[in-house]
This record gives structure tokens, sequence and C-alpha cells, in this order.
């Protein structure tokens, strides 16, 4: 049974890989025995952390580019493959969220968003699945939010939200289309995590909201949701596809 969360051979590219919820992904894939790439935009910091993955005996590599540029998301895909082989596995998590009240967002703040959070997973999964049903194999890992779900206070991110669940829409469309071809694709749907995009659960404003009204009272860490990729990304979830997990500490239970 253990075998069957294994990443042995397999391949694997995280985009937004350079900290964070990316990291923790990254890390846990390697760790299965996946060979990883992490892509960002800042390649610099992104080398620290394949650095830092190295020392610890995991095969992983940086690439640079842009998740809004379909040039960048190709050129990312062939310098994945031209290193480790074909891709088997793509967990987009490159993500931003705007905080503002809806009176507030302005055009550009919106395309900002919805050009990462969504146009950015609709390019990485449309050309890394273009290789996956071609060779009738390879899991695909959305990162979603319950943000897909229920309306988030007391910060208002209306552009967060309606990309989210779009997201989770895309990943039960291509789920459907790809099925025949063997290729998986599922979604993640993380409650409040604690990581630097997050705002200090500890103020006033957050702690209801962000901690007390969590059953399990606490913000979760990047490690203990990262094995859910690995399960979604391996055989042991070989008959699961269009499933949207959810890993909240019980929020969307109240």
């Amino acid at each position: 049974m253990d075998g069957a969360f294994r990443l042995d051979g397999k391949v694997a590219l995280v985009t937004g890989g350079r900290r964070g919820l990316g990291h923790a992904f990254a890390e846990a894939l390697a760790s299965a025995g996946a060979r990883v790439a992490i892509s960002s935009r800042q390649l610099d910091d992104a080398a620290q952390v394949v650095e830092t993955m190295r020392a610890q005996g995991l095969e992983v590599m940086a690439v640079s580019g842009d998740v809004t540029s379909y040039g960048d998301v190709e050129a990312m895909v062939a310098a994945v493959e031209a290193a480790y082989g074909p891709l088997d596995v793509l967990v987009n998590n490159a993500g931003v969220v705007e905080h503002r009240p809806s009176l507030e967002v302005t055009p550009e703040s919106w395309h900002d968003v919805v050009s990462v959070n969504l146009d950015g997973v609709w390019y990485c999964c449309q050309v890394a699945g273009r290789g996956m049903v071609a060779r009738k194999r390879g899991t695909i890992v959305n990162i979603g939010s319950i943000s897909a779900m229920i309306v988030n206070r007391p910060q208002w991110q209306p552009s967060y939200n309606a990309s989210k669940a779009a997201v989770h829409q895309l990943t039960r469309s291509l789920a459907v289309e790809w099925a025949p071809y063997n290729v998986r694709v599922n979604a993640l749907a993380l409650g409040y995590v604690r990581t630097e995009m997050s705002p200090d659960p500890t103020e006033p404003e957050y702690v209801q909201r962000w901690v007390e009204d969590v059953p399990m009272r606490r913000m979760a860490k990047p490690q203990e949701v990262a094995p859910a990729v690995v399960f979604l990304a391996s055989e042991a979830s070989s008959f699961m596809t269009g499933s949207v997990v959810v890993a909240d500490g019980g929020y969307t239970l109240c």
C-alpha cells in the first residue's frame, strides 16, 4: 500500500515553488521520489530553494517564467522536459490575492489577480495537458481555495474568490474531457494556511474569523497540507478525477 504513494521516476512541475506552499509541495513531491522543477519569476530566490532541497538529497531544479505569459509557460515545460523527461505531474500553485472592497477594485487590479490565478492555471493546464493527453498519462493538481465556496471575512477579496471558483470548475471540466486519455485533474481547496502571503492571524480583526471560527482553532502549516498534493499526484488516488479535496480544519462545515 505504501508504494501507491510513491512517485519514483516521475517528473513534476510546481508553479510558484520558491516559497510558502509551493516550496512545501515541491519538497513533499521530491521526498516521495519525484524529480521536481519549481517555477518562479524570481530565479535567484528559486535557486536558493533548490540549493536547500538538494542539500537534503532531493532532485530538484528551477525554471524561470511568468504563468501569465503563454510563451513563458511553453518555455518552462520545454525546459523541464529537456532536463528530466516528459512531465508526469503538474501542480498549479502560483497565485496572488488582493484584499480590497468591491467598489475599490480597479480594472487593473482585477486583471492582475485573475491573470495569475485563472489564466495562469489555464495556460499551464493546456500546455502540460497537451503532452499528457498525447502520452495518455499524467496528473494535474490545481490549488484552489475554500474562497471558491464561502465569502471570506473580515477581508474582502472578490477577484480572488471569483478566480478560485473558476479554477474549481475548470478542474471539473478538464477532468471529464481528459479522463479517456488517463489524465487526471483534481483540485485541493485549502483553508487558512500560515504563509508569507497571509496577514498576521493574531491581529484582532482576524482572530475570530481566521482562528476561532475554525473548529480546529488554528491555521494550517504548509508542511501539513503538502502530503495531500502527493496523494492527488500519486496512484493512491488513481480512481479520483474532478474532485475538489477540502483541507480547512473544518471551517466550511460551520
